[in-house]
């Protein structure tokens, strides 16, 4: 009889643990808390992914229910090893995206943050993987965003005390989502927070370009977003470098409202690399602005949701 409560106990954990994360059980216990309770909180620094389907409303429309369910199951399976491997933890799903931590337990911040960026790397190789399957099933490729920041969270559980459910809220968490939003508009596959870089260090070996100063919706303060480069092919990174410096020359005059001095350099860029298609979405930024009356204020930062 014991031995078969001790049975039912196990599988009864090993289910739980599918719905709740161990990692944020080891949270509570870290700070003292051996049971989950309505209203529990706790304040960390962590790093946050989100990754995210392009173009997933579009193909979700041409599947049925359970074709659509076989899918994304068949999809978190392959992207949720790359998280786990690298010391994080998946927080939701949330329809087609991911949200992931890495806290690193015992490690510092940079170690986080660098877990948190190889796990991105990591994704890219495992949907490079997904999309050869794919291909040999006639299927499209798939294409994905990732964003990525390092700040201080608050993890917790809200509801109620019939249905409550365990949560991570925060700005660091919008900047992590909205940065992931930005992917498409410039045509990157993983953008980071200047946040996250500084948290890795200038010894990391990691190859970023600047894409743009911006305010994310639901923050005042503008950050400095980067694209990262290391899973592209050489001659795509060099490409991309060989811009760089004209795209923050560019940036630096917009910044001081010289409209013609941004323009000069973005079409040096377009020069330089003409299939890149990030100096023309800072010309059209810049002739957009020109036409516009900005208040005295204005710091040169864009804000994520007034252009397209």
């Amino acid at each position: 009889m014991f031995r078969h409560r001790a049975d039912e106990a196990l599988r009864l954990t090993r289910t739980i643990q599918k719905f709740i994360p161990r990692q944020f059980v080891d949270h509570l216990s870290k700070h003292g808390g051996m049971e989950l309770k309505l209203g529990h909180a706790d304040e960390d620094e962590v790093a946050i992914l989100f990754c995210d389907i392009r173009g997933f409303t579009g193909l979700s429309e041409h599947m049925r229910p359970q074709q659509l369910m076989q899918f994304l199951n068949s999809y978190f399976c392959r992207m949720n090893e790359p998280i786990h491997q690298n010391r994080g933890f998946i927080d939701k799903f949330i329809g087609d995206a991911i949200m992931a931590l890495f806290d690193h337990p015992g490690g510092t911040p940079q170690q986080k943050a660098a877990d948190a960026l190889q796990a991105a790397l990591d994704l890219r190789i495992a949907l490079s993987m997904y999309n050869a399957d794919r291909k040999k099933s006639q299927y499209e490729p798939l294409g994905v965003g990732i964003g990525l920041h390092y700040g201080p969270v608050i993890l917790g559980t809200v509801g109620c005390e019939d249905r409550m459910d365990t949560t991570v809220i925060g700005d660091s968490v919008n900047i992590a989502y909205r940065l992931e939003s930005l992917t498409p508009r410039f045509n990157a596959d993983i953008i980071v927070s200047a946040t996250m870089l500084e948290t890795l260090g200038s010894g990391y070996a990691v190859k970023t370009r600047l894409l743009d100063w911006v305010r994310v919706k639901g923050r005042q303060a503008p950050i400095e977003i980067y694209e990262v480069l290391d899973h592209l092919s050489e001659d795509e990174q060099k490409r991309r470098f060989s811009v760089q410096t004209h795209i923050a020359a560019g940036l630096a005059c917009r910044i001081k409202r010289d409209w013609d001095g941004a323009l000069l350099h973005f079409y040096k860029a377009v020069g330089k690399y003409p299939q890149d298609s990030l100096a023309r979405h800072h010309i059209a930024v810049i002739e957009q602005l020109r036409q516009r009356t900005l208040d005295e204020k204005w710091d040169g930062a864009m804000e994520t949701g007034a252009l397209s």
